[in-house]
């Protein structure tokens, strides 16, 4: 599992699972955040079971889910509520990490301009320069 660093305390990877979960724990993150729909892909983990590690584990978890094609003001105010409230770094997950590089981008937690937010999401391998009108 590759993690790519966006910005002060969150970074975003791929989809992760359960046994995942303890070198989270160990790498200091304090909050979760699922990006990913549940079912989207045959043997996905579901977001109840990744829960469950994560809350055993002492890692706080939210599901933010946003399918291809369905972004609402709603996600990113949900993204923004997560990175704000959580008691550390947050790592956040769909099936790539681009859904959630772009409701980072999005929810802006660092106040940055849309130049900024798109190079650090370049830099870590995700384009966000199309969403340059909206961010």
């Amino acid at each position: 599992m590759e993690l790519s660093n966006l910005g002060k305390g969150y970074a975003v990877t791929g989809q992760i699972a359960p046994g995942d979960i303890p070198a989270m724990r160990d790498a200091g993150y304090a909050a979760i955040v699922c990006n990913r729909p549940d079912g989207e892909a045959p043997g996905q983990p579901s977001s109840a079971e990744v829960r469950a590690a994560a809350e055993a584990a002492g890692i706080a978890y939210r599901y933010n889910p946003l399918s291809p094609g369905e972004l609402t003001p709603g996600h990113v105010h949900r993204q923004a509520d997560a990175i704000a409230n959580a008691d550390g770094p947050v790592l956040a997950h769909c099936a790539s990490g681009k859904r959630a590089a772009m409701l980072w981008a999005l929810a802006n937690p660092e106040g940055l301009g849309a130049d900024e937010r798109i190079e650090r999401a370049g830099a870590a391998g995700y384009d966000l320069s199309d969403m340059r009108g909206q961010l």
